[in-house]
């Protein structure tokens, strides 16, 4: 074969060659994930935003990464968080447990896409302009947990007919805080009874909260969402019991960790959403076009170790709405 004949061979086969091969394989987007609390007690729920992200064909370290941002209670923190979350260039952001991500996030781009996750009014928050139309880069999904106090106080008088005075412990280095006991304030007068809030940022805070309680003269307790709580889950129940404080709470893990009872929708559900909404988006969908997700299943759990413990009879009717009871 003669030497020109060579070259023009090579060179075809060459040009056969495909073209991406020697190219830098292309990255898989960035989700990045705002938290306002702490990764204790998470592992359920980060597994249910698995879930969703699975639901649209995304999995962790496959054809998806993460970057979790947790600002552990310290909402003054959050801006920063948000803010490097940007700089490292995120497909999306998922702003999760009650409005603060959200805002953050939201003052931190307009342009990439945000999934929020929180228990108050989205609309009444500013992070949307309605339920159905959320227009702009954010959507999500809320629990509606803030105007289930209410029917808590219902629930928990049910248990303790008696009652003159109520507590409700916030968190007040939450923006929610002062909102759960707004909530309540007009139930709790019109039922000619008392209000006293009682306020726990810190460990040392929660400890100190609860002997006001005793000292307080309330008959009951109502301790509000918030994810810093969440993390005191068996210290708060603990609590409860130790100071004869017949409680309720917005989530039932408190219950399976020892409290009297518990109403409100899924946690886990609502992490689920926020991953199928992550990962519609990064299918292309716009959160201008996903409607707010909302819950259609609210969940009463009673723990009937702990009514003992307490001295309380629950009553049939309650027991006979309870989707679980702890015998």
């Amino acid at each position: 074969m003669r030497r020109r004949e060579l070259i023009m061979l090579l060179g075809g086969a060459a040009s056969a060659w495909p073209l991406h091969v020697g190219a830098q394989p292309q990255a898989m987007p960035m989700i990045g994930f705002l938290d306002s609390g702490s990764s204790a007690r998470m592992t359920a729920n980060i597994s249910a935003f698995h879930s969703g992200l699975g639901e649209m064909g995304y999995v962790e370290g496959e054809n998806v990464a993460m970057e979790f941002r947790w600002a552990q209670g310290r909402y003054d923190q959050l801006p920063a968080l948000a803010a490097d979350l940007v700089r490292r260039q995120v497909a999306v952001i998922a702003a999760t447990r009650g409005p603060a991500p959200a805002r953050a996030a939201k003052a931190a781009t307009s342009t990439i896409p945000i999934v929020f996750q929180t228990g108050s009014d989205p609309v009444a928050d500013g992070l949307v302009a309605s339920m159905n139309r959320p227009g702009g880069n954010v959507t999500g999904a809320s629990r509606v947990s803030l105007a289930l106090n209410p029917k808590r106080l219902g629930l928990l008088l049910e248990v303790v007919p008696k009652a003159t005075s109520i507590a409700v412990l916030v968190n007040p280095s939450s923006p929610v805080g002062e909102f759960n006991s707004q909530e309540l304030r007009e139930p709790v007068r019109s039922l000619g009874m008392r209000l006293q809030v009682l306020g726990a940022s810190t460990e040392h805070e929660l400890e100190t909260a609860f002997v006001a309680y005793a000292q307080s003269g309330a008959n009951a307790l109502i301790v509000a969402n918030d994810p810093l709580f969440i993390g005191w889950q068996e210290q708060i129940a603990a609590l409860a019991i130790r100071h004869a404080a017949p409680a309720i709470f917005a989530e039932r893990e408190f219950v399976a960790a020892g409290g009297l009872m518990s109403y409100g929708a899924s946690l886990s559900d609502s992490f689920r959403q926020v991953g199928v909404y992550v990962g519609r988006i990064l299918k292309g969908a716009k959160p201008a076009d996903l409607p707010i997700q909302q819950p259609v299943k609210f969940e009463l759990m009673v723990n009937l170790k702990t009514a003992k413990a307490l001295g309380l009879h629950v009553p049939d009717k309650v027991l006979a709405l309870a989707d679980d009871v702890i015998e």
